[in-house]
Parts: structure tokens; C-alpha cells; sequence
């Protein structure tokens, strides 16, 4: 039996960091939804309780729609000043609620042109439209021309709709304090979301949404918040926990990270001790390049030749705009090409084991495994037809190659 030197993949696996302490710069934009109990200040005090820190700055006159911010001069002087990690937009509150046709020439323009002029000043931002809520009772001032807006569910879910939509639009994510306030009020009622006005918030409507900008823009557990402003301690960690439960739990229904970079590698055997490594990530700037924890290159793709046989780990880490995402890969240096390994599911089992090992649909007599030196260790014949039952507890644990029926498997014994 020829054999040679050659590389074949055997285990992968993908991971994602966030640093444990982070700090993060927002800017909101909105009106007086965003500045009752100076929301962003709110959302300061909660990261700082956590170890975290929120750099912010607003701009939220009193009545401003997104329309209104698209000529307000300190709205787009403040979103060119860059550097920002998020920009929050608020809508003024009825007008996500209007009529299809009045959106559509009223909100969704300006929530794009404000949109694109982040994205021009700042590549690494990501917008996040600030969801808000149906007024308490729903829209009076509206309910006789626009039925729909004539109670909380029907302006709330029209709110719902209409921010969802302008993230998908634009490719942003949502802070879904509107749904929070949903949650809230069903399985909480106790507490008292809104001013007086039933439209505006009171403080724990602020509380329990800055709650939710906190489990966006750090991605961390609302509940790890010890911060209570002037609420309650009982009240400020129902508020807490129902953001876990809304917002944290579903961080991708929120369009949380979906732009985030992806590792991905394909691994190609191009000589002996030699393997390509295709870089087939998605969404990433750089790429590092490890092999058994050394740094070996940053370009795009990685052509690596290995020194000696055995298990060797290839890792790939990328990162775009201070995300990272990683992908691991054991790949090792065996005896055999990796062209000789049969791709169709393997007929071994338990895989990994720790002693016996069965072998289905054997059609020959004979069963051979080798080291990868390429060191027959066992050889077993005379097999009738069917499943057949091996005994490897002597052998030592490690990576083996089974030769059946002229295919070659691997086997893990623990």
C-alpha cells in the first residue's frame, strides 16, 4: 500500500467575542419621546452601573419628525461630526401610524435620507430606529378621519409595522420599546408607563426603554443593570427583566447583528504538508490568519505548509468595524490524500468511542486501521457480510483511519 504525507479536516467550530467592558458612542435624534427623563443620560446610568460606558449626545426639539431633522442644521452638523457606533432616529409619534400612502411620502423618504447621511459620516454606525408606542387610549385626534389609530392595539401595532419596515429598508436594526411597552402592559399593568398626557412617558416608561437601548447597544443582559434611578427596587427589576425577556431574548428578531461579520474557510490540499485555506467569510474587513496559536499572515486567503504530521489548528479570525468572528478547524497532517476519504456518512459508530466500535454494511473480509504515520495497528478478515463488531479498547486514544471495503473513514477513540 502506497502512502505519503497529505491533510484532511477533522473537527470545526465557530465562536464570536464581545469585550467583557465596552464603550460605545450614540447620538439620538428624535423629540420629546427621546428627552422626557433625558432618555440617553438614562442609558448612560445603565451601562455605567454594568461596567460599561455610553459616550452621547441629542438633538430632539420638541415636535420634530424625521422630515423636520433632515434640514434641522444641528441634526446633520452633530450626525457629520462621525465617530458615532449608533445613531438612534425617533419619528414623531403619530406619524408611523398614518394612512400607507401618507407614510410612504411623509416618513420613509426622510427616515432614508437621514439613512444614508449616517452611513456617509460614519461607515462603522448602525442606525436604530427608536420604536415608540400607541398612546394610551389611542389617537383622538385622529380616530374619526383614520379609524384604525382609534385604540392603543390598533395605533400600536401600525407603530409596530412601520419601524420594522424602515429597518429592513435600510438595513437597521430597532430598539423595540414600543413592544416592551406591549409586554409591559399586559403582564404588568400595575405599573404606570405614561405621563399624564397618555401619550408621553413617565419615568419608568423612560426607565424600562432605556432598559432596551442598553440590551442593543451593548448586547448584554438588561438584568445585569443595578442602577434603579428614583424607582423601586421591585419596579426597576420587572422593567429590567421584561427587556431580557423582549428585547435580549431576540436580539435577532430586533435585526440586532445581522450585519456583524461571519467566518467562513474552505481547506484544500495542495501538496504534501501543504493546504490552501479559502477565505469564504461574509461581511468582515481583515482577516487573521492562526496556526496552533501563531499569528501567520493577514491577507485574504492563507497557502500554509505544515512541518510535521499530526493535529494542527487553523484558525481564522475576522473583524469589521470592532466585531470579531472565528472560525476553527483541526486540520491534520495524515498518510493518506484527503481525495481517498469517502464523503458519503460514515457506517461507524459510536464516533468517538471508547472501546467498541460497530461497522455496518461491511461487504468484504477484511477491515485495516492505521495511525496517521501510517501504521497498520489492526487487521481483521474472514468477516461475514453486514455489521461487524471491533474491539479497539487496547489502542491508545487518538485519530485512526479505517480502511473499509477500500474506503477510508476516520475514527476518534476517547
Amino acid at each position: 500500500m502506497l502512502i505519503k504525507p497529505a491533510i484532511f479536516v477533522w473537527l470545526c467550530f465557530l465562536t464570536s467575542n464581545l469585550a467583557a467592558q465596552l464603550v460605545k458612542h450614540a447620538l439620538f435624534i428624535g423629540n420629546s419621546y427621546t428627552s422626557y427623563n433625558n432618555l440617553p443620560q438614562m442609558v448612560s446610568s445603565c451601562a455605567s452601573s454594568t461596567g460599561d460606558q455610553l459616550i452621547y449626545d441629542s438633538n430632539t426639539p420638541g415636535g420634530s419628525s424625521l422630515q423636520g431633522h433632515t434640514s434641522n442644521t444641528t441634526t446633520i452638523d452633530k450626525i457629520q461630526l462621525g465617530n458615532w457606533d449608533f445613531v438612534a432616529l425617533q419619528e414623531q409619534s403619530q406619524r408611523p401610524s398614518f394612512p400607507d400612502a401618507q407614510v410612504a411620502q411623509d416618513v420613509f423618504p426622510f427616515a432614508t435620507q437621514l439613512n444614508n447621511l449616517i452611513e456617509q459620516y460614519n461607515p462603522c454606525a448602525e442606525t436604530v430606529f427608536y420604536m415608540t408606542w400607541g398612546r394610551k387610549n389611542g389617537d383622538a385626534q385622529n380616530c374619526p378621519t383614520w379609524p384604525p389609530v382609534c385604540t392603543y392595539s390598533g395605533m400600536d401595532s401600525l407603530l409596530y409595522l412601520r419601524y420594522m419596515q424602515m429597518a429592513v429598508t435600510n438595513q437597521a436594526c430597532v430598539s423595540p420599546v414600543g413592544a416592551l411597552w406591549k409586554y409591559l402592559r399586559l403582564n404588568h399593568p400595575q405599573i404606570e408607563l405614561y405621563n399624564a398626557d397618555e401619550s408621553h412617558p413617565s419615568y419608568a416608561g423612560s426607565y424600562a426603554a432605556a432598559c432596551s437601548f442598553y440590551a442593543v447597544i451593548f448586547r448584554k443582559n438588561p438584568n445585569l443593570i443595578t442602577w434603579n434611578g428614583t424607582l423601586s427596587a421591585q419596579d426597576a427589576a420587572i422593567l429590567r427583566n421584561a427587556a431580557k425577556v423582549v428585547v435580549f431574548d431576540q436580539l435577532s428578531l430586533w435585526r440586532v447583528g445581522f450585519q456583524d461579520p461571519v467566518a467562513n474557510f474552505e481547506t484544500t490540499n495542495t501538496g504534501t504538508f501543504e493546504a490552501a485555506f479559502l477565505n469564504t467569510s461574509s461581511n468582515y474587513e481583515t482577516s487573521s490568519w492562526y496556526v496552533d496559536d501563531i499569528l501567520v499572515s493577514t491577507d485574504h486567503n492563507l497557502t500554509h505548509t505544515f512541518a510535521v504530521t499530526g493535529p494542527h489548528q487553523v484558525k481564522l479570525v475576522v473583524e469589521k468595524c470592532g466585531y470579531e468572528a472565528s472560525l476553527e478547524q483541526e486540520v491534520i497532517v495524515g498518510f493518506m490524500s484527503i481525495d481517498l476519504f469517502s464523503s458519503r456518512t460514515t457506517p461507524i459508530y459510536p464516533n468517538p468511542t471508547d472501546g467498541m466500535v460497530y461497522i455496518d454494511d461491511v461487504i468484504g473480509n477484511s477491515i485495516f486501521i492505521f495511525d496517521l504515520s501510517g501504521k497498520l495497528l489492526i487487521e481483521t478478515s474472514n468477516h461475514a457480510p453486514g455489521r461487524v463488531e471491533l474491539d479497539i479498547t487496547k489502542l491508545q486514544p487518538g485519530i485512526f483511519v479505517v480502511v473499509v471495503d477500500e474506503k477510508r473513514y476516520l475514527l476518534m477513540k476517547k
